[in-house]
């Protein structure tokens, strides 16, 4: 029978395979932009940038990410409940008390972000904190917390700047067919060059996305794990997702890291399936359902 310890063990090989695949994406296309340049400086060049954006993201994307939210730093006395639960949950986890954020928007929502557990920030909308009770605030607070513990920033920024790096070097050899570059090297080299054009990005931007519901679904075991409450988070859940107003200050680079889906983009039918495809966050029903499970 699954448990909540062969659930994260399960994703953390997915992921770790996924992000495989996503290196050796990224080396490929180098490798196909040099070759067809035939210069190998190309692929040192665009091997050296990836590491340098990589680290760079990495570094300074708590400082990034609370910019572009508009989060606020709280002390204690600001919001004593949701502090004393962050504090709590993170003595239970053997985590550093992060960093406690707000953000004044109605939407209920929450992210983390960090380079590191020393690092690390959590965030609540008003919203959130208006609408949920205690033992669902600690649900979500402990999904936060699992994903410093985790370490899932790491592998989220390498994912997303990867994703960004294969369309750029996409959009580079696309360029170079168009101004006929290398005309002297294979047709059949041509044909492969435009295939991964098409879809290289795309592929690129279905596993950055397929990592980041794999996280999710990590950190909602985890804080299930942490709270010996699995219901607390699923209900948060719910709550979260009958809630149809977007935040008002979101963009897709950013979407990944909230624990529900901040535009509240709900499809039905077939382009509920198709929208999926395309969704950062696994269904809500599907979290609850598993949430529910471990429970029993």
């Amino acid at each position: 029978m699954a448990t909540l310890y062969t659930q994260q063990s399960t994703n953390i090989r997915k992921t770790y395979l996924l992000m495989t695949v996503f290196a050796v994406m990224v080396i490929a296309i180098c490798y196909a932009v040099s070759f067809y340049l035939g210069s190998p400086i190309i692929l040192y060049i665009g091997v050296v940038l990836a590491l340098a954006t990589s680290v760079g993201s990495y570094w300074f994307s708590d400082k990034i990410v609370l910019k572009m939210t508009g989060a606020k730093e709280i002390a204690k006395a600001d919001a004593p409940e949701l502090y004393n639960i962050v504090e709590n949950l993170a003595i239970t986890a053997g985590l550093p008390m992060p960093k406690v954020y707000i953000v004044n928007d109605p939407s209920p929502n929450a992210f983390a972000t960090g380079r590191d557990p020393e690092h690390a920030v959590v965030a609540a909308t008003s919203g959130l904190l208006e609408i949920l009770d205690r033992t669902e605030l600690e649900g979500v607070m402990a999904h936060e917390l699992a994903h410093v513990g985790n370490r899932d920033m790491l592998v989220m920024t390498v994912a997303v700047v990867l994703a960004g790096f294969v369309a750029i070097v996409a959009d580079i050899l696309a360029r170079t067919l168009l101004f006929g570059g290398g005309r002297d090297r294979s047709p059949i080299f041509l044909v492969i060059g435009i295939i991964g054009i098409i879809l290289a990005p795309i592929a690129a931007k279905m596993i950055q996305l397929a990592i980041s519901r794999k996280r999710e679904y990590l950190a909602d075991a985890t804080a299930a794990l942490l709270t010996r409450y699995p219901e607390g988070l699923a209900s948060a859940l719910e709550k979260i997702t009958q809630n149809p107003q977007p935040m008002r200050k979101v963009s897709h680079a950013t979407a990944h890291l909230f624990i529900s889906d901040p535009f509240k983009d709900e499809k039905k039918g077939f382009k509920q399936k198709i929208n999926g495809l395309f969704q950062t966050h696994p269904p809500a029903a599907d979290r609850i359902a598993k949430l529910r499970a471990l429970a029993k």
